[in-house]
């Protein structure tokens, strides 16, 4: 890849207990690109998208062989603070888990973990935060409200505004979209597509055409392995791995 890469697997092999869930991973995640991961259910993409900010460390049972370099220093180094690399590397998972508190509260809950207590800034944060996540003008005069309130869409816009909050520089989404209607679907796509201009973003989608859509390269898993990573417009029109070809086109998976 000639762009800079922003995060780099390095022959990366997890296996949870003696099952090598994945095999020999290298791979170089561009900076302010959208990545996308696709291939067959239980192929290791969500694994590997699990290992870039070692939310693997917390199943039993789990250990990674290989590297992963985030601007060049090994992420399972044992000086690493994981606290602060999740910090660094915010996640939105597949269904929105909104904490069971005010919008406000959800969206001011990271800074707060991490020591900010000035009520200006966290207010500036939150604003700025749901502003990025593209829910500002929907909630802006209900920010006491309980969060559980919101629609399913409002609130996977509200967990990627909570993971804004605290600053991160990538981005992991499971997923994302998959739990929401066509309008909501729609919005955080467009939404995804703004912030590559602040974040870097890997995304893991079953969806085709999402990946088609939203993202500048892509990468296709298979039982554990990667079989082809490159630039999404190529791998949709002109795919090198005849496995990828039949994925693509809906010949399996």
């Amino acid at each position: 890849m000639a762009e800079q890469a922003r995060i780099s697997a390095q022959n990366l092999d997890l296996y949870y207990g003696a099952f090598r869930a994945l095999r020999s991973i290298s791979l170089d995640i561009a900076e302010h690109r959208v990545t996308a991961l696709i291939g067959p259910s239980g192929c290791g993409k969500s694994s590997f998208l699990r290992t870039l900010n070692r939310m693997n460390d917390l199943v039993q049972g789990a250990r990674v062989q290989g590297k992963i370099l985030l601007d060049g220093k090994d992420i399972y180094a044992p000086d690493v603070d994981v606290v602060l690399l999740r910090k660094r590397i915010g996640m939105v998972f597949q269904r929105p888990n909104p904490f069971p508190m005010s919008i406000y509260d959800n969206v001011a809950y990271g800074p707060r973990i991490h020591g900010e207590s000035n009520k200006r800034v966290l207010d500036e944060l939150v604003e700025s935060s749901l502003k990025g996540a593209a829910l500002w003008d929907e909630v802006k005069d209900r920010l006491s409200k309980s969060a559980l309130g919101l629609s399913g869409g409002q609130q996977q816009r509200l967990c990627i505004a909570r993971s804004l909050a605290v600053k991160p520089e990538v981005l992991l989404m499971d997923e994302p979209a998959s739990a929401l209607d066509p309008i909501s679907t729609s919005k955080i796509e467009d939404l995804i597509r703004d912030l590559r201009e602040t974040y870097t973003i890997v995304i893991v989608t079953h969806n085709m055409q999402q990946a088609a859509r939203i993202s500048d390269f892509t990468a296709f898993f298979l039982s554990g392995e990667l079989v082809e990573y490159g630039s999404t417009g190529a791998m949709f029109t002109n795919p090198k791995d005849q496995r990828t070809e039949d994925y693509i086109t809906g010949r399996f998976g």
